[in-house]
């Protein structure tokens, strides 16, 4: 009855893992051609630095952490 248990159960990390890198390669590969350009470049990465911004003064603000 439960042969295959373990086996199965160590599987999971193999696949979750894949599934991460499947989905960060297929939302990454159209940005691929923008990055060749440095104007498109400064401006996605300005893109992302300010949106980890945004959510991270969010969050404390959210959390009553203390400024800083």
């Amino acid at each position: 009855m439960f042969d295959g248990f373990w086996d199965n159960v160590f599987r999971y990390p193999r696949y979750f893992i894949t599934v991460l890198l499947g989905v960060f390669l297929n939302t990454f590969e159209p940005l691929m051609p923008l990055l060749k350009r440095p104007i498109t470049l400064i401006a996605i990465l300005g893109l992302f630095i300010s949106t980890l911004v945004f959510i991270t003064f969010t969050l404390r603000a959210m959390l009553g952490l203390s400024t800083i």
